[in-house]
């Protein structure tokens, strides 16, 4: 049930993405005759009076079509309400809708959280430290077998019982050492396993074993005093949501061959978000919030097939007073969906090969 939630929260996300699009067109008088969830052939179809809702069989996005390119259109050329014949700050608005979309609706879930769920008051620890992921194929962890829900019960000496102080424990073990062997304890469901890691050496001189690391243990909610906190606390974690991720691709751009491998496809997403709900299902409303940001951050990138290529042609097109030509744009949008489709579904098939119900079926 866990891994059917997190995929309609993905799916709403697409949803909440393409409809800033559509709405941001309509409500403009823009005409869109297409609005699709996924891609490829039409699994499923409704023609309305004015546009074709469809959902299509890879669901790896989804798109708002407009007649400006139909060539079966029977509307004139030079219609005002066509999209390339509006002014730039329309086309903008509507190019730039998907990403206000998914960081406004982030907002308005994190305040659902603490309306339905509750604000966090209090943290019951428990002994261990829980592994929300393991981060790069072939990271220290990953190579010693640490899997996402492990808890780390020991490390060599080193016992992790119910304190506050366990992670911080556990993160000076491994950054002070460096290509040293490492003996984990850890609980795996009802199993208990001996593991061996052995840190990297970062460049900085430290140890790093690639994983996610959180406290063990339950969090105590109450009920908030009001609309004023809610809005306030969703502000700030909101802002600390964005601030994480726009970090994070920009570790991604100027590290690249060492953040790479920390890409995820839908699958790994899946699985992470499976792994937090099983955990605790309100935590659905963070993972919800925290994807549907980077949805925004990824599409607002400045590359081609991404609502960020787009505005960068507007923005040329501003500089020269016409627009690029139609074929050049074509040309690289349609490029760069491909190389955005090939990397997909390379994502997909290294992380399902990653899974570990496939990896126990193949040995």
């Amino acid at each position: 049930m866990s891994v059917l939630a997190t995929i309609g929260v993905l799916a709403l996300l697409i949803t909440v993405h393409e409809l800033g699009h559509f709405l941001a067109a309509r409500l403009q008088g823009i005409y869109a005759n297409r609005f699709s969830i996924g891609f490829g052939p039409v699994v499923l179809k409704y023609q309305g009076t004015k546009t074709e809702y469809a959902l299509r069989a890879f669901p790896l996005g989804g798109f708002v079509g407009f007649p400006d390119d139909d060539p079966d259109s029977d509307i004139a050329p030079d219609d005002p309400n066509l999209l390339r014949n509006r002014p730039i700050a329309d086309r903008a608005i509507v190019i730039s809708a998907g990403v206000i979309a998914n960081l406004v609706f982030a907002y308005a879930v994190l305040v659902s959280q603490f309306g339905i769920v509750g604000i966090p008051d209090s943290f019951n620890y428990q002994a261990g430290i829980l592994i929300p992921q393991v981060v790069g194929d072939n990271s220290a962890a990953a190579v010693a077998g640490l899997q996402a829900g492990d808890i780390v019960l020991r490390a060599d000496d080193l016992v992790f019982a119910g304190t506050q102080n366990n992670v911080q424990g556990l993160v000076d073990k491994i950054s002070t050492a460096p290509q040293q062997a490492i003996e984990l304890e850890v609980q795996r469901g009802q199993e208990r396993l001996k593991l061996v890691v052995t840190p990297d050496l970062t460049a900085d001189g430290q140890g790093r074993i690639g994983v996610q690391l959180a406290p063990n243990g339950s969090v105590t909610y109450r009920r908030p005093h009001g609309l004023g906190e809610m809005f306030s606390l969703a502000a700030t974690q909101f802002q600390d949501m964005l601030f994480r991720v726009v970090k994070g691709f920009q570790m991604l751009i100027t590290n690249f061959k060492e953040m790479a491998s920390q890409v995820a496809s839908p699958v790994k997403i899946v699985e992470w978000g499976a792994n937090i709900a099983d955990a605790d299902s309100g935590n659905l409303f963070f993972f919800a919030a925290f994807v549907s940001i980077n949805l925004a951050v990824v599409n607002i990138l400045p590359l081609p097939a991404l609502d960020g290529g787009q505005l960068v042609f507007l923005f040329i097109e501003m500089l020269r007073g016409r627009p690029v030509p139609s074929q050049i744009q074509e040309g690289v949008m349609q490029t760069g969906f491909l190389l955005l489709m090939g990397l997909g579904l390379f994502l997909i098939v290294r992380d399902t090969a990653q899974l570990p119900v496939v990896q126990q079926f193949f040995q």
